[in-house]
C-alpha cells in the first residue's frame, strides 16, 4: 500500500516500516471497539482511562505478533486498581478482523482523583501469548515502573525481548456536531528492528535491585541515532492527530516521519469480540462434585454464571454440571 492511499482508520491498526531508520511501528485507531469494550461496565473515570490504555497496548502489541490464537494483557496491582485485563484475538482467517475486549477489577472505596496509574500502586505487567491447543504458552513479567501502562509495556519489551520500543496513547470522550459522546483513541507504537540489538549495555545500578533496562541500554552508534531521532519526530505528535476524525493515518505517518522513508502495508481490522459460551462455563464446572454444584446452585434452583468481559448471563441445570452430572439440560444464555 502506498502512503497515497486513503483508509478508513476507526478501529483500525495500520503496520509501517521507516526504512532510513530500521525501525517497524503500528498506528491504531480504536473508536467504536473501545466504546464496546467500556459499556459493559459502569467504570469510574480513572478506571476508565486504564481500560483504554491497556486496549490500545493490547492492539498495537497483538498485531506485532504472528498469532494463531490469543494474546493477554494484564497488570495486577494491591492499589484499588487490582486487576486490569485485556485479550487480542488473532483473525481466524485471512481478512476478518482481529477481536479484543477487556476487564477491571477494582475497589471503588479506596478509588481516589489522583493520576489513573497511580490507583494500580505494585504489582506486575504481564504479557502472556497462547497460540492454542498442543502449544506451550509463553508468559513475560515485569514490575509496575515507569509511570504509565505504556512506560511498563517498554520495560516490558526491554527487559524480556530485548527490543527498545515506544509507545504514544491518547483517549478521551469526544461528541461531533448530531452525535452522541463516544470514545476515540489513538496510539503509535515504534520498535527498533530485532537484528539491531545485539548487546546490552551494562546498568550503572550493580546493586541487588538492579534498574530495569530501557531502549538507550540496547542501541549504540547510528542505532542510536536513528532512535533517538525517530523518537524526537514522534514526540511532536499532537493529540487531536492521533485521535481526531479527520486526519488519516497515512497522512499523518508523512507528517512525523517524511524524512524517515516511511512505507506502510495492508492494514487489520478491529472489533469487539468474546469467546465465552455455555460450553466453556459447563467445561469450567466439569472438575467439581455434585455436592460442590449444590452449593452454587441459587434458591431458585439454578446455577448462574456471568462472563466479566461482556455481561453476557448463563443459566444452568444443577444435575446438568459436574463430573457426576447426571442430565445434559437447557442453558439459557443473555
Amino acid at each position: 500500500m502506498t502512503l497515497g492511499n486513503k483508509i478508513a482508520w476507526d478501529d483500525t491498526v495500520l503496520p509501517f516500516q521507516l526504512d532510513n531508520a530500521d525501525i517497524r511501528g503500528r498506528l491504531v485507531r480504536l473508536d467504536g471497539v473501545l466504546d464496546q469494550v467500556l459499556r459493559q461496565h459502569d467504570y469510574p473515570a480513572v478506571i476508565e482511562a486504564l481500560v483504554s490504555e491497556m486496549s490500545l497496548l493490547t492492539a498495537l502489541i497483538g498485531q506485532t505478533i504472528k498469532l494463531k490464537w490469543k494474546l493477554s494483557l494484564q497488570v495486577r496491582g494491591d492499589g484499588p486498581a487490582r486487576l486490569i485485563a485485556t485479550d487480542y484475538y488473532g483473525p481466524g482467517k485471512e481478512g476478518e478482523p482481529a477481536r479484543i475486549r477487556g476487564y477491571a477489577s477494582y475497589d471503588a472505596d479506596r478509588l481516589t482523583d489522583a493520576d489513573p496509574f497511580s490507583q494500580i500502586g505494585k504489582g506486575y505487567f504481564a504479557v502472556l501469548i497462547d497460540q492454542g491447543p498442543d502449544t506451550q504458552p509463553y508468559q513475560g513479567i515485569t514490575p509496575i515502573a515507569g509511570g504509565s501502562l505504556a512506560a511498563c509495556a517498554e520495560a516490558y519489551f526491554a527487559q524480556s525481548e530485548q527490543l527498545p520500543t515506544r509507545f504514544s496513547l491518547r483517549h478521551g470522550r469526544a461528541q461531533s456536531p448530531g452525535e452522541a459522546e463516544h470514545w476515540r483513541a489513538g496510539g503509535i507504537m515504534l520498535q527498533h528492528m530485532p537484528k539491531a540489538s545485539p548487546f546490552v549495555k551494562p546498568a550503572e545500578d550493580d546493586s541487588a535491585d538492579p534498574r530495569l533496562l530501557e531502549s538507550a541500554d540496547l542501541l549504540d552508534g547510528d542505532d542510536a541515532e536513528n532512535w533517538t531521532r525517530a523518537n524526537a519526530l514522534l514526540d511532536t505528535v499532537e493529540e487531536i492527530e492521533l485521535i481526531g476524525p479527520h486526519l488519516p493515518p497515512t497522512d499523518l505517518l508523512v507528517r512525523l516521519f517524511n524524512e524517515e522513508s516511511p512505507r506502510v502495508f495492508d492494514p487489520q481490522t478491529m472489533q469487539f469480540g468474546c469467546t465465552c459460551s455455555a460450553e466453556r462455563v459447563r467445561t469450567s464446572l466439569s472438575i467439581y462434585s455434585a455436592k460442590d454444584i449444590a452449593t452454587m446452585t441459587t434458591d431458585d434452583g439454578t446455577v448462574t454464571a456471568d462472563c466479566q468481559f461482556c455481561g453476557a448471563h448463563y443459566v444452568f441445570d444443577p444435575a446438568s454440571l459436574g463430573f457426576e452430572a447426571k442430565a445434559k439440560g437447557d442453558d439459557a444464555g443473555a
